[in-house]
């Protein structure tokens, strides 16, 4: 079992920038191909970003390419998300996901494993 706890969610305004945290604890954390996801009210959950076990690879939306960058601490068991040039339109709860093929990263449904999600408000 794999358990995931996001962190760094805030309130900031547009230009600005965070930096969510998701920390795991569990088993073969190290092994796991890591995602951000975010919804939005009334709207799907979105792919943000992904990372492989080792950081060799990462992928990420068309929307927030250039602006977020994802990282892996794997010492520490904690996956970050660096969002920078935030806009309103980036604004939804945030969740972090564990354990998913690379083939399939951008879908939330080829995850195991969630967080119960940090928000970010992007006044406009």
């Amino acid at each position: 079992q794999v358990r995931l706890v996001e962190s760094g969610g805030g309130l900031v305004q547009a230009g600005g920038s965070l930096r969510l945290s998701c920390a795991a604890s569990g088993r073969t954390f190290s092994t796991y191909v890591m995602g951000w996801f975010r919804q939005a009210p009334g709207k799907e959950r979105e792919f943000v970003a992904a990372i492989t076990w080792n950081g060799g690879n990462t992928d990420y939306a068309d929307s927030v390419k250039g602006r977020f960058t994802i990282s892996r601490e794997s010492a520490k068991n904690t996956v970050y998300l660096q969002m920078n040039s935030l806009k309103p339109e980036d604004t939804a709860l945030y969740y972090c996901a564990a354990d998913a093929s690379w083939l399939l990263v951008s879908r939330a449904s080829a995850y195991n494993y969630w967080g119960q999600g940090t928000q970010v408000t992007v006044p406009s």
